[in-house]
């Protein structure tokens, strides 16, 4: 009580005089943008941060989370990963909806594997412009779409922006109505 928010005017109940209110939807849903960054077959540099059941909890760039299975764990030398150790790995789902991202260490350095919702053109020009071992994962992550904070500040803007004139316009449309 007491606390001053920003909020959104979601409906307006004219005959009890009642204003719906939202305060959620005031900020952008990250996951809508991350969908652009953490696409599958897109290769990001995580660490392993604890243990989810049969999974392991992947820290990734922009404080997100995901999860990798103790079978896409091993490393080229045929050890496993271990806890707080930084690896590169390979998105094979992304899913805003639910909000998880599943992740692979092992298909950023094996040939002939593919991530799960990549598209099969896409995929076997994939596989014909990579090179073998080690520098496999330079190649995957010369070719991904890099989205910096600065591109995520000016959707931010723009988005705000629009806000701004879409707030103007239905002000003026309800002076015009009184």
């Amino acid at each position: 009580m007491g606390d001053e928010l920003e909020v959104v005017v979601l409906e307006v109940d004219k005959e009890n005089r009642r204003l719906s209110l939202g305060h959620k939807q005031v900020e952008e849903n990250p996951w809508e943008v991350f969908a652009g960054v953490f696409t599958p077959g897109s290769v990001h540099e995580g660490t392993l941060t604890g243990r989810a059941g049969q999974n392991f909890v992947v820290s990734l760039p922009y404080g997100v989370e995901g999860t990798v299975s103790v079978k896409h764990l091993k490393k080229a030398d045929g050890s496993k990963a271990e806890l707080e150790e930084k690896l590169p790995f390979m998105v094979l789902e992304f899913n805003a909806e639910a909000r998880r991202i599943v992740l692979s260490h092992t298909r950023t350095f094996e040939e002939g594997e593919e991530p799960i919702e990549a598209a099969p053109a896409k995929r076997s020009a994939a596989r014909k412009d990579a090179p073998a071992g080690g520098s496999a994962v330079k190649a995957i992550n010369d070719k991904v779409e890099k989205s910096t904070l600065g591109d995520l500040s000016v959707l931010s803007n723009l988005k705000s922006q629009m806000e701004s004139n879409e707030r103007a316009s239905k002000g003026k449309k309800e002076e015009d109505a009184e």
